[in-house]
């Protein structure tokens, strides 16, 4: 599927959302929202720079001097109505709201009200008064669904992060420290294709493995430490997300039997994914089986998350979502257990749902990964 032909079809399906609920016109400021309907890789940062008003007929987007050359450069003469009016961003919407002559206009819950009150006011300056409810998270629930281009990002940027890992299986050594490996690790998948990390890597060796988001650190990997992976790859905007716990020489009777539970835990839930499972079901299998084998109480988090262009997304399973994983969804499963003091584990994979079940992009197999010392 080309990028052209993903864009318009991400459009249709937010105008046929803006018609089922009788909005006139949407203002968007969410970077991975316009990032999402846009098609625009390599633009969106931090910023909140951009502002974008849709309507039944037209597609206008406002920005500045920083990125309208490469907006220009990625849209081509795609159609979006782009320029850098020297204005604020709150009368240039109140503007194309007025010439829209839109009476109702949706707008994200992700606008910081500073924006939400000068666009108000900017309306009244022009004698109009809109009414603006609250989008509340519904293009966040439209992107659960990756169409083919975005799957095809995801697995790339899967693909970079798996290869990362044969890589630094055969770097890791007693004496380096978890900063070390964390170095090795980012500095590969960056000069493999890579445009980004996906988040802040963890490294987490020996007891820091007990605490699930431990910072890489100073500590010295020693032989005998179960070491806890947890990083991925950013490309193109899109998001990879794996997790892989290995051992430094050949593991304790201990450590074996905690792995094979949450091994066991991945699987059993993995196979239980369907489209139109709700959620919260599938995060309650994999804490039945850990406390089942004596091991609740050092399971607390959920089992996984959305993943996308943000890195964590809608859907999830996890105890709060109570609503159906649809088909095409691309979502985590990463149960866990740490014990702290000891060592921790973690095993994540990321995958599609599918009419099948579940279908991981991660390539690296569940078995527990010994280096050699």
């Amino acid at each position: 599927m080309s990028y052209e032909r993903a864009c318009d079809g991400r459009v249709a399906r937010l105008r046929a959302l803006m018609d089922e609920r009788g909005y006139d016109a949407v203002v968007l400021r969410n970077g991975p929202d316009l990032r999402w309907l846009t098609g625009c890789q390599g633009v969106f940062d931090d910023e909140v720079a951009h502002t974008a008003l849709v309507t039944a007929d037209d597609l206008w987007l406002h920005t500045d001097s920083r990125y309208y050359n490469s907006f220009i450069e990625r849209m081509g003469d795609g159609p979006w109505q782009l320029d850098m009016e020297l204005v604020s961003p709150a009368a240039w919407a109140a503007s194309h709201i007025l010439s829209a002559r839109a009476r109702v206009v949706a707008v994200e819950d992700t606008c910081d009200l500073a924006f939400y009150d000068a666009l108000c006011h900017e309306c009244s300056q022009v004698s109009i008064a809109p009414a603006f409810p609250r989008l509340h998270g519904d293009i966040c629930d439209l992107r659960m669904v990756k169409d083919e281009a975005e799957l095809e990002l995801l697995r790339e940027a899967q693909r970079i992060t798996d290869g990362s890992f044969e890589y630094i299986c055969g770097y890791i050594k007693p004496g380096m420290t978890e900063q070390q490996i964390r170095a090795e690790l980012e500095g590969w998948m960056l000069s493999h294709g890579a445009d980004g990390l996906s988040f802040d890597t963890i490294i987490a060796s020996g007891p820091n493995g007990a605490n699930p988001h431990a910072r890489p650190s100073e500590r010295v990997v020693e032989e005998g430490d179960l070491i806890v992976m947890d990083y991925g790859a950013l490309y193109h905007d899109y998001h990879a997300d794996m997790t892989r716990t290995v051992c430094l020489g050949e593991p304790s009777e201990e450590q074996r039997k905690v792995y094979d539970i949450v091994r066991r835990a991945h699987e059993e839930c993995a196979a239980a994914v369907k489209p139109g499972v709700i959620g919260q079901d599938i995060h309650n299998l994999s804490v039945k089986i850990i406390s089942e084998a004596g091991y609740g109480e050092y399971y607390g988090h959920g089992l996984g998350h959305g993943v996308g262009i943000e890195i964590h997304e809608h859907p999830g399973f996890g105890r709060s979502w109570d609503k159906p994983v649809p088909a095409g969804s691309v979502v985590t499963i990463e149960p866990g257990i740490y014990l702290p003091g000891k060592f921790g584990i973690r095993l994540e994979d990321c995958g599609v749902v599918t009419e099948n079940g579940y279908e991981p992009f991660t390539g690296p197999s569940h078995e527990l990964h010994v280096i050699p010392v």
